[in-house]
């Protein structure tokens, strides 16, 4: 941007700053910052307004130019609608961008009009807590649809993605530290209401139709699938179509649960059913990834942690952290195929747990590396255990 573009832009922002406090209305402003700011991005609008904040104007004035932001946002969001039936996991993401950002809209303006009443203070907290039970948004998206993405060649973008998903978490933090009267308040539910505006409107106009093009139209229904396993914020999604008529059976590709093909160790055998049956019932999430970083199997326990969905397998474990987190899952695998560790621990504290997080290598009887098993308990009722228990009770 050069010198003489910024300093249009700053006295065209100052222009309509100036009519904002004579009392214009931000529907009747919308064009005049249209034209301000014209092509430039979120990234360079705030730029310009930290070269105005420098320049001392007060923050307060300039917080009210991000109604008209997110006005101009919101409306480019209202038009980014894919050709996709209502049950369509697009047409279902794209309506939650619009239900979460007009929330986060919502919460940035009750916060800079004042929480003082009680009124202002429920409201804050219901917003807070809509905004916080969204998570299942980024869930569904960063265990089903970004696996699919990279299995047709878009891998970079759902990256990018799932690094500005751990930014909007971020921000989510600080509305719920500042929540319901906290000095700092108006600034986090502004900056959120940005970083989303800005995120949805990436998703909405590049990822999706990509994804739309992409990803065949046989595969949706079974993305589908997997979206309700996880389940959804805001609203209920419209049902899915009905599952086209099987046709005739063909060969089976492995022995039918329940057969009596049996599957011998040297301390001992299962049948596949009763195999899969002990690793459900375990108390503990298990993942295994192979040798070449391949997720290959997770067990479906009764109260599973993390979400996983079939959509993983066959993906390779790096793209299935977070970017922060990926040098550290590069160097416990490094580490297990050189023979440099035969464990890693860590334990967090999520959704009211304490979650013990174990990693080991597994190895053949001549020690070599097949892959890695990782194993995840809430222990925290484990922590509570005292003294002795020796006779079984209710």
């Amino acid at each position: 941007m050069s010198e003489l573009m910024s300093d249009k832009r700053k006295e065209a922002l100052k222009e309509i700053l100036r009519r904002l406090h004579a009392g214009e209305s931000v529907p009747s402003l919308k064009a005049a910052f249209r034209n301000a700011v014209g092509s430039v991005s979120p990234q360079e609008i705030a730029q310009i307004e930290e070269e105005l904040v420098r320049e001392g104007l007060p923050r307060e004035e300039l917080m009210k130019l991000c109604d008209l932001h997110l006005a101009l946002f919101e409306e480019s969001l209202a038009g980014a609608d894919l050709s996709t039936p209502r049950w369509h996991p697009l047409h279902i993401l794209i309506a939650e961008h619009r239900e979460v950002l007009g929330m986060a809209t919502r919460l940035a303006s009750r916060a800079r009009e004042g929480v003082a009443s009680p009124e202002a203070r429920a409201e804050v907290e219901r917003l807070v807590q809509h905004l916080v039970a969204a998570e299942s948004h980024y869930l569904r998206e960063e265990n089903v649809l970004f696996p699919y993405l990279e299995r047709h060649g878009i891998g970079e973008p759902p990256r990018v993605m799932w690094a500005e998903h751990d930014r909007i978490r971020e921000l989510k933090k600080a509305v719920v530290k500042e929540a319901p009267q906290g000095e700092r308040l108006a600034e986090a539910a502004v900056a959120l209401s940005e970083m989303l505006a800005s995120h949805f409107l990436k998703e909405n106009r590049i990822l999706f139709p990509t994804g739309l093009r992409v990803i065949p139209e046989g595969e949706w229904p079974e993305i589908r699938r997997q979206f309700d396993e996880i389940g959804y914020c805001c609203f209920t999604p419209a049902a899915p179509p009905p599952p086209e008529p099987a046709g005739a059976p063909g060969p089976a590709a492995g022995p039918m649960p329940g057969s009596q093909f049996r599957l011998r160790f040297p301390t001992g055998e299962f049948t596949p059913q009763e195999l899969e049956a002990v690793l459900n019932t375990l108390p503990v999430d298990i993942t295994f990834v192979d040798r070449d970083d391949t997720v290959r199997y997770f067990n479906a326990s009764k109260d599973r942690i993390f979400v996983r969905t079939p959509a993983v397998l066959g993906r390779k474990v790096q793209d299935c952290h977070p970017p922060k987190s990926v040098h550290v899952v590069e160097e416990i695998l490094a580490d297990f195929k050189a023979g440099r560790r035969d464990g890693a621990e860590f334990w967090i504290n999520f959704a009211g747990k304490l979650v013990y997080i174990r990693y080991f290598p597994v190895r053949a009887p001549g020690g070599e590396y097949l892959g890695t098993v990782e194993v995840t308990q809430d222990i925290s009722p484990i922590q509570k255990i005292t003294g002795e228990r020796r006779l079984l009770d209710g």
